[in-house]
């Protein structure tokens, strides 16, 4: 009898104001995590080949996009990819590559494994101590069944790595561990995330979930007095009423004149960043199919100060995402099929993903930014002239963190007024 195995990965990002709660360990990360010389391979580096990591963003946006190129998109990529990351720790063989080369790492050898676990810690480690201006805590727990430890060298990993917490549960009281799970995941969340897991099957065997909350407000507030009601244009023939937050004042922005579309980076109090892109009538596809780490690059190196009137809707979306089939479309796919390879989880080759989901949730207003989302892996068994910049046609966000120079979000709004996140879960074989 095959054994299945559940991991739930959660990440929700909401906005606000709060120091790191360990400051020696934050002071050591902030002076060596991201300066020890060794190659940060998640990192948006314009000037560096490095990995492909950051095209894995793009990818997964299209992947999306092509699915439901008129609804909104909403997704973490730091949560999928800190999943699919973790889930690698107890994979071998071509799952392992699978993963890795899907999420953009190539070449690998037993030192870049490592190099990228390392890269994943890094990264993690810092925007777990950002300073006092924004909070963003992440953290992963696994939930363990009564008599079905993993590997130590599994634990000793996952440990190392994304400094896991260990539970024992009772998987033969399934509707008990779902509701601890949940329970936990909701106190992480500040209440955004309350059901990550609707159903544990009694065969369960591990639960792993990875949390981010973060909140932040904007550097320049928009005056709540002067938000008015709007019509945003979801289409040609369809608009929809809206808030509208206005602000004037300097923002770096960018006409990109070959892709037809302005960009404005919003920045937040502390290092964390929205870029903000706005397609001309007729050219969100143009500007989606050109979507890259090059594309980006060229529009950082172009923001100017400008004057602006930037007039933005107030957000409120949701979605969520078969990540399954949407991975298989991007060639990662053993780990889902029988022949799947996660002995280093247990030893024995009885595991396979059988559903990956990813929901997220974004909300923007006059404060700031409020973003939630979870992925789930279960394994079964002045003076100058100011220019108006009106966001009332669907635009894309990228919100980052400019220190680790990691996207945490992306997304299409669409319509202002609609939610995203992740399940993975696998089965017996």
């Amino acid at each position: 009898m095959k054994y299945p195995l559940c991991l739930c990965l959660l990440l929700a990002v909401l906005c606000a104001v709060t120091h790191c709660h360990h400051e020696d360990v934050c002071h050591e990360v902030n002076n060596t995590s991201l300066h020890d010389g060794a190659e940060n391979l998640l990192s948006h580096n314009c000037d560096k080949q490095g990995s492909n990591y950051a095209d894995f963003v793009f990818r997964f946006y299209k992947q999306a996009v092509s699915k439901e190129a008129d609804k909104n998109v909403f997704f973490s990529p730091m949560s999928i990819s800190t999943a699919f990351a973790m889930l690698a720790v107890g994979a071998k063989s071509t799952t392992l590559s699978q993963i890795f080369e899907g999420l953009g790492f190539d070449g690998l050898t037993e030192t870049r494994i490592h190099d990228i676990h390392k890269s994943f810690h890094k990264v993690l480690a810092v925007l777990n101590c950002t300073d006092v201006n924004i909070t963003l805590n992440i953290g992963n727990v696994l939930f363990t069944a009564i008599g079905y430890e993993p590997q130590e060298t599994f634990l000793q990993n996952t440990k190392q790595f994304y400094d896991v917490e260990f539970f024992s549960s009772d998987f033969h009281k399934p509707e008990e561990v779902k509701k601890q799970a949940n329970k936990y995941v909701e106190e992480k969340t500040k209440g955004k995330i309350s059901e990550l897991i609707g159903h544990l099957d009694p065969s369960t065997v591990l639960v792993l979930v990875n949390y981010i909350y973060f909140k932040a407000a904007w550097e320049k507030y928009f005056d709540p007095l002067r938000t008015y009601e709007h019509d945003f244009f979801v289409n040609t023939n369809t608009s929809v009423r809206v808030k509208m937050m206005q602000h004037d004042g300097d923002y770096d922005s960018y006409y990109d004149q070959d892709l037809s579309c302005e960009v404005v980076e919003v920045p937040y109090q502390g290092t964390a960043r929205a870029l903000l892109i706005l397609p001309d009538d007729g050219k969100m596809k143009q500007v989606e199919d050109a979507l890259s780490k090059e594309t980006v690059c060229k529009w950082d190196n172009k923001l100017e100060p400008r004057r602006l009137n930037l007039q933005l809707p107030k957000v409120s979306i949701s979605g969520s995402y078969d990540v399954k089939s949407m991975f298989e479309e991007m060639g990662i796919t053993e780990v889902f099929s029988s022949n799947a390879d996660l002995s280093g989880i247990r030893g024995s080759c009885d595991l396979q993903v059988s559903q990956a989901i990813h929901k997220a949730l974004l909300e923007v207003d006059e404060a700031g930014t409020e973003a939630a989302g979870a992925t789930a892996i279960i394994l079964t068994r002045g003076l100058r002239p100011s220019v108006t910049i009106k966001f009332n046609r669907p635009f894309i966000i990228l919100i980052s963190d400019k220190k680790t120079s990691t996207t945490l979000f992306m997304g299409k709004i669409n319509c202002p007024v609609t939610t995203s996140s992740m399940i993975i879960a696998m089965a017996d074989k």
